[in-house]
């Protein structure tokens, strides 16, 4: 299975390397769960860094299924929602070997998202846990600074926001914002009424996100 997927992604690398612009892409998942929550999420995210990291992402709203091979054409891929999650071992070994082979998951908690997900993600590494990022990791200091962390972007329950991640020999291959909705704050403005300087913050800590994994995958 590993070779077939070694294969698989030595072919879909070489059709994203032929592309005129690189995608982002939301992850689609079994369990009832709206996995296609931020509509405006992602699009608004691409032309933020197209603006401000010089970057040429394609603005559309993609989405790729866990258990696609077509995950490996995504160098970040973005996960959401508020409710179930449930991967088939299928969808966990196809997200393991994405992730192993240089991929970037960031989960962002909508709120409700968080008793699903970490049993679901121990199906992909049972041998890691999530760790809470010190403040200097490089995920906060790309383009932009945050010597305090991850920002809080929408109050829920009074809890800090917290950046966490799995850490695979020494890469941070899953990102986990948890507490914080980065996601709400990167929608338009018109649909949570955020002020702009929550969603410049939202913006600016994505933007490091896109940054890191981009880099990471070209390593």
């Amino acid at each position: 299975m590993k070779n077939i997927f070694a294969i698989l992604l030595v072919i879909l690398v070489c059709n994203l390397q032929a592309q005129d612009r690189l995608k982002l892409a939301k992850l689609k998942y079994d369990g009832g769960g709206d996995w296609y929550a931020n509509k405006t999420a992602l699009p608004n995210l691409a032309e933020f860094c197209n603006q401000h990291l010089n970057m040429n992402l394609d603005e559309d709203d993609e989405s790729v299924d866990v258990s696609s091979p077509e995950l490996f054409l995504y160098p970040y891929i973005y996960m959401t929602g508020h409710g179930n999650v449930v991967f088939t071992n299928t969808d966990a070994e196809n997200l393991r070997t994405y992730l192993e082979a240089g991929g970037f998951l960031h989960i962002d908690d909508n709120y409700g998202l968080d008793q699903f997900i970490r049993l679901e993600m121990k199906k992909v590494f049972p041998e890691l846990e999530f760790v809470e990022l010190p403040f200097d990791h490089p995920i906060y200091h790309q383009k932009f600074d945050f010597k305090d962390g991850l920002p809080k972007i929408h109050e829920h329950d009074g809890k800090p926001a917290q950046g966490l991640a799995l850490i695979f020999e020494g890469r941070v291959v899953c990102f986990y914002s948890y507490e914080s909705d980065l996601g709400n704050g990167w929608e338009d403005q018109s649909i949570h009424n955020d002020p702009e300087e929550k969603r410049q913050q939202a913006l600016k800590i994505g933007a490091n996100l896109i940054s890191y994994a981009f880099t990471q995958y070209n390593n």
